[in-house]
């Protein structure tokens, strides 16, 4: 693919900025002013407030007048009149005269304090005032709040309901605003097709329309689909033309090698211009941001997580943020700014970012992901620092399940009606959050050399002032299609150098059971066929041997039914969960037991299930 010169992500912002500030304003009302961006300053041309007031109910007087009052030597004042918010005196305070205000009323001639009622006491046409003032006391000075020519908000603010008081309170009803844009959506793929359609092999449904179109919608926009563009010029340029009537147009998938060449052919012979093509920007390098007369075109990368950052990037600079600390390592990529999306999770002293490390084609990545943390294009190592979290929406966080993650975590948050943020670390992530106050609870399955699960890690990592409560019980076991006529371990044993193998990745459970395995029969892995082709998941193994990519794998065995395939158990693997002890006591974590211990799940329990096996 051809780029032009790769440009920084703030040039390529202030493109964007620049195309939608040409766009058409419009005047609204206050009632319609929220979440719209101004298109003009807003300065005040009255005082805020236009007049000194009172800041409480009490009485106006000559602060000189109370100097000697006391608690036990009250002075005394003649009352002259009586002013309400809203109204007003004609007279003026003399010595030895006060009036009776009211919170907010204006300050009478001769006035320069206020005593507050607490500190007085009526008798007939006068007062006693127990307490002195000084000048000014009590008083909201005229302009105190805003002055005239004073700027109000600036042009390109977006109005939050929290900015309408102090625009009402310049006398400001009509604002000029920059109209919301009319978004044009398009799919870009031979591989897409519609949800609604039924799923046809080597297609995927199309992810990228719903989840830019929420986040339009979100943002208070409107949007039309224009649909899905097959990659090739013809369809793209008949559905961009049919697109121009909207003020923007998002293409998403449109930059991959090949159908980013599309784009900038389609929008150059349409009569368009390319401003940008290429940002020094991970994910994100082959954006594409054109022009066509007016309109402002987009080509997105394909991706979700990707396609859903760079669209936050260019289109949402005034998002929320918030901080948090990043404590696992992460290795960045050189020479590129990199947007790393990452899930948010509540600890003793703050928050916590953890990297959602799936790739950005991961679909669960848009949905473990609450937003993303920028690093810089020269930093190369994170680690244990704190950094601004660009939110993808609200977050709603009830416990913290760190860890290695299983369905049955699922089944039972789901069957107990339990909000949880998991995140997905593995096992020693988890002991880790514990260790550092930051996981409720922690899924936890590591075999040792004794073939002991769990307790022997604890020990080696210091943990504690935790409990392990025993989980569950996962069957391992090998999985293989019925052809195959394997009858029993043996003659698994006796054949397996004849088959080819999927393995799981090196050091997953899963993978030091299968070594253990290959070394008590004597079997050379270096005999496997398939040894060293590796799979990250149980579902990716079951998979590729219901596909036929292999012929056997290693597995736990709701992945097996899940696929109709046969099974040979091996082994009982120990999932259990690690909990601080300040946090047992916890309502949600008191259910979470008692669910795991009620409900069936597609494993298989012990009579120690939901107790404490173990203290650290």
């Amino acid at each position: 693919m051809r780029y032009l010169e790769l440009c920084t992500i703030d040039h390529a912002k202030e493109v964007v900025r620049t195309l939608l500030n040409e766009l058409s304003t419009e005047e609204v009302s206050l009632f319609e002013l929220p979440g719209k961006m101004l298109a003009e300053d807003i300065v005040s041309s009255v005082d805020v407030p236009p007049f000194d007031r009172s800041r409480m109910d009490g009485y106006a007087v000559r602060a000189k007048d109370t100097y000697e009052a006391e608690e036990d030597k009250p002075v005394t004042l003649e009352i002259i009149d009586k002013i309400r918010a809203g109204g007003n005196s004609d007279l003026e305070i003399l010595p030895g005269q006060c009036m009776e205000i009211a919170t907010g009323a204006p300050l009478p001639k001769g006035a320069d304090a206020v005593v507050m009622v607490e500190f007085a006491e009526i008798e007939g046409n006068s007062v006693k005032l127990y307490k002195a003032v000084s000048p000014h006391e009590n008083i909201q000075p005229c302009g105190n709040d805003i002055m005239v020519g004073e700027l109000i908000m600036r042009k390109n603010t977006v109005i939050s309901p929290r900015d309408i008081g102090a625009i009402s309170a310049v006398g400001k009803n009509k604002l000029k605003v920059f109209k919301n844009p009319s978004i044009g959506l398009l799919s870009t793929g031979n591989e897409l097709i519609s949800p609604d359609d039924k799923l046809e092999p080597y297609k995927i449904y199309d992810v990228n329309t719903y989840t830019i179109a929420s986040s339009i919608l979100e943002k208070g926009w409107n949007f039309n689909f224009y649909g899905i563009v097959q990659d090739n010029k013809e369809d793209l340029m008949e559905k961009l033309k049919k697109a121009m009537n909207e003020d923007v147009i998002l293409l998403s998938g449109g930059t991959s090698a090949g159908v980013g060449d599309l784009t900038s052919t389609a929008i150059e012979e349409l009569g368009g211009e390319i401003l940008v093509h290429g940002i020094k920007i991970k994910p994100g390098k082959p954006t594409i941001i054109g022009r066509i007369g007016k309109k402002l075109v987009v080509g997105l990368p394909g991706y979700p997580t990707s396609c859903l950052t760079i669209f936050d990037v260019l289109f949402n600079e005034k998002g929320k943020t918030m901080r948090a600390q990043v404590y696992n390592r992460y290795m960045s990529a050189k020479g590129r700014e990199e947007y790393l999306p990452v899930s948010i999770i509540r600890g003793n002293d703050g928050y916590g970012a953890y990297p959602v490390l799936k790739g950005s084609e991961a679909i669960t990545s848009l949905t473990y992901a609450d937003g993303y943390i920028i690093i810089p294009e020269n930093k190369e190592i994170v680690e244990d620092e704190i950094f601004d979290v660009h939110m993808f929406g609200d977050i709603r966080i009830g416990l913290n399940i760190i860890g290695s993650h299983c369905v049955g975590i699922d089944r039972i948050l789901r069957k107990g009606h339990i909000l949880a943020r998991t995140v997905n670390t593995g096992s020693l992530g988890g002991i880790m959050a514990v260790k550092r106050k930051e996981a409720d609870i922690a899924g936890i399955h590591l075999l040792d050399n004794n073939g002991e699960y769990n307790v022997s890690y604890l020990k080696k990592y210091n943990v504690s002032d935790a409990v392990l409560v025993r989980g569950y019980i996962r069957e391992q076991g090998f999985m293989f299609k019925k052809e195959l006529g394997i009858k029993s371990i043996d003659d698994l044993i006796e054949k397996i150098r004849d088959y080819r193998i999927i393995n799981r990745n090196k050091g997953s459970g899963t993978r030091i059971l299968f070594d253990k395995f290959l070394k008590e029969n004597n079997v050379d892995k270096n005999s496997i066929d398939g040894y060293d082709i590796e799979a990250k998941t149980h579902s990716a193994v079951g998979t590729a041997v219901s596909m036929g990519k292999a012929q056997i794998g290693l597995g736990i065995s709701t992945i097996s039914d899940h696929y109709g395939l046969e099974f040979i158990p091996i082994a009982d693997e120990y999932y259990d969960l690690l909990i601080p002890k300040e946090k047992l006591y916890d309502e949600d974590i008191i259910k979470f037991i008692e669910t795991l211990k009620k409900e069936e799940l597609p494993f298989k329990k012990s009579k120690d299930t939901g107790k404490i096996i173990y203290e650290c």
